[in-house]
């Protein structure tokens, strides 16, 4: 067998000779130099060291050369494409260093200005606290219902089992919009800026038929100064349940899940003898205090501000529907029964959040509103 003929001239490729190595490496070197920021570099290293660059396509030649020549040719290569590859890292680390020097002068931060020049607001805690209630009787059934602040005296007073006598009917109680008896052909009903919600409760029984489960939020409006303790204009809310054999003993079961859902577990409730005209029998509702649990009573060493060391705090007037109002509403009084309750909301928040002055509710004033948050 005779030995490898290596004695013929290797095949020159055009590609691979070293002065075009050089020219391509030297174009490379001076594309990466010249560019300006980092997208221009990705173009140029997409150009000069990418799959379909110059150096990219001369390096595949290679193996058409013959095996002597090969090395010295991939040498060639290897170093031209270091030298490119080298270049453009040292370049990007130069125009990243660039960029971040850039950013942190235009897109700097005063800390020593105001960090925020709107205020942040928050929910009126009347809102708050209202929805809070309407969520409790909600989840046990109940709906809740409105209805138009400017009322009929009738829905008012008259269907409620209240005298043309009554002192609540003098202009000194009632804000009156129109009224009675002014034109021939009018009705001698007037027009009021209801006193309390129970038109919602008369309405309701207008226009339903029982059973009747409701919850009556809103504005209500009496003829008041403005003072620490009374406003004009307050927020009240109704319960009214009209049912078959309802009784006193689940009036009081219903304010007692009430008063546990809003303050806590293990306070009691008590009912106080009253007369209310629109129900019968009435009785003012009391609820242990949240704060000294009834300890202060009786005890100086332990006053409570909360609820003046009495050991309860009155929250409204309830009792079961006088049939009068059953009757004027078109319901049989002697099929059916209910109970009523309501309170008004700034007193509760006033004893719940130790709130001095109810002016302060209603000035708009940010500063009462935004220590209650943003709840929802």
């Amino acid at each position: 067998m005779s030995a490898p003929n290596k004695s013929y001239d290797p095949v020159e490729v055009e590609a691979l000779k070293p002065e075009e190595i050089e020219r391509m490496r030297d174009e490379a070197l001076a594309a990466v130099a010249a560019a300006a920021d980092l997208d221009a570099l990705r173009e140029v290293k997409a150009a000069h060291a990418g799959d379909r660059s110059p150096l990219a396509l001369a390096n595949r030649e290679i193996g058409a050369l013959p095996p002597q020549a090969k090395a010295e040719a991939g040498k060639r290569m290897g170093m031209a494409r270091g030298a490119v590859n080298k270049a453009f890292a040292a370049r990007q680390a130069e125009l990243e260093a660039e960029r971040d020097a850039r950013v942190l002068v235009e897109e700097a931060v005063d800390v020593t200005l105001p960090y925020d020049r709107t205020p942040a607001g928050a929910r009126h805690p009347i809102t708050t606290l209202s929805e809070r209630i309407e969520d409790v009787f909600v989840a046990m059934g109940y709906e809740v219902a409105e209805g138009p602040e400017v009322e009929a005296e009738w829905f008012n007073f008259d269907a409620l089992n209240i005298a043309q006598d009554h002192p609540a009917r003098a202009m000194q109680d009632t804000l009156f919009v129109q009224a009675p008896g002014k034109k021939a052909k009018e009705a001698e009903s007037g027009v009021v800026l209801r006193t309390h919600t129970s038109p919602v409760q008369v309405r309701t029984m207008l226009d339903r038929e029982p059973p009747v489960y409701v919850i009556c939020p809103g504005r209500v409006y009496r003829m008041d100064e403005l003072d620490a303790t009374h406003t004009p204009v307050f927020t009240q809310v109704e319960l009214l349940a009209i049912d078959e054999g309802l009784t006193m003993a689940d009036l009081k079961g219903t304010i007692e899940h009430m008063v546990r859902s809003l303050f806590g577990e293990g306070l009691t409730t008590r009912l106080r003898p009253n007369y209310f005209p629109f129900t019968e029998p009435s009785a003012e509702l009391d609820m242990q205090c949240y704060v000294c649990r009834g300890e202060s009573a009786g005890n100086p060493d332990r006053p409570c501000r909360t609820c003046s060391s009495e050991g309860w705090i009155e929250l409204g007037g309830c009792g079961m529907v006088n049939p009068r109002v059953l009757t004027a509403a078109g319901i049989d009084p002697e099929k059916y029964s209910g109970f009523a309750f309501g309170f008004g909301i700034e007193r509760l928040l006033m004893f719940r959040h130790s709130v001095e002055d109810m002016r302060d509710m209603v000035e708009g004033d940010v500063r009462f509103t935004r220590p209650f948050g943003m709840e929802i």
